[in-house]
């Protein structure tokens, strides 16, 4: 696994604390409708090939999707890419739901 990975209790914890993350969530459209977490960005995994550029490569970006499975895939895809500071929520927003 050439990605980090956060918890949700450990990202709300900081989101708590007043740190503004980069947050993508990947999920679809109809998933995001159901809600998202405040200040994520929607893009859809999909169409992350061609939305490279919304992607900063200096920053640390965590990825969202619904149970964590998508959004490992897309962790993975940007490491193939050079990026180097991905992070997967894990558990998704089931376990963001859960808190």
């Amino acid at each position: 696994m050439s990605y980090k990975t956060t918890t949700v209790e450990q990202l709300k914890a900081r989101l708590d604390a007043g740190e503004k993350p980069v947050l993508i969530d990947v999920r679809e459209d109809e998933e995001v409708a159901q809600g998202m977490i405040e200040g994520a960005i929607h893009i859809p995994m999909g169409q992350i090939p061609d939305r490279l550029d919304e992607i900063p490569r200096d920053k640390e970006v965590i990825f969202i999707c619904r149970s964590g499975n998508r959004s490992g895939r897309v962790c993975e895809f940007l490491s193939a890419q050079g990026y180097d500071r991905t992070v997967n929520m894990l558990g998704g927003m089931l376990a963001w739901d859960s808190l």
